[in-house]
């Protein structure tokens, strides 16, 4: 597992696919999540293009493609669920899997002790 300064977490599967949802930090700060909005499958992302977007009672926010590549699943789910992205957010409420482009682009991300040292 990896994260990004932006909270999300990814985890890579034997296929090279990478899963990615936000973090119980993130998920905490946000708080009650109301909407979520989720990528096309088959969409071309690049790094940093914004491809979810998440609103809670506290705030809107965007999720950020952290890797080149292709969306290759969402978890509709979310879409009737956004709560949760509260309930389970490093679990069973990621957002979305990308193919990336270069796998080798994940060694640029935390690893959980450097994660857990930068939220402090």
């Amino acid at each position: 597992m990896k994260y990004t300064e932006e909270h999300e977490w990814l985890d890579v599967d034997d296929e090279g696919i990478v899963t990615v949802g936000i973090t119980a930090y993130a998920a905490e700060q946000l708080g009650d999540v109301v909407f979520v909005e989720l990528p096309e499958v088959g969409k071309t992302v690049s790094k940093d293009d914004e491809i979810v977007v998440i609103e809670s009672v506290k705030a809107a926010s965007d999720i950020l493609a952290p890797l080149d590549g292709e969306i290759v699943d969402v978890n509709e789910p979310l879409a009737d669920e956004p709560g949760k992205v509260n309930d389970d957010p490093e679990g069973e409420a990621w957002f979305f899997r990308i193919k990336p482009d270069d796998l080798s682009a994940m060694d640029d991300y935390m690893d959980e002790a450097a994660y857990k040292k930068f939220i402090g």
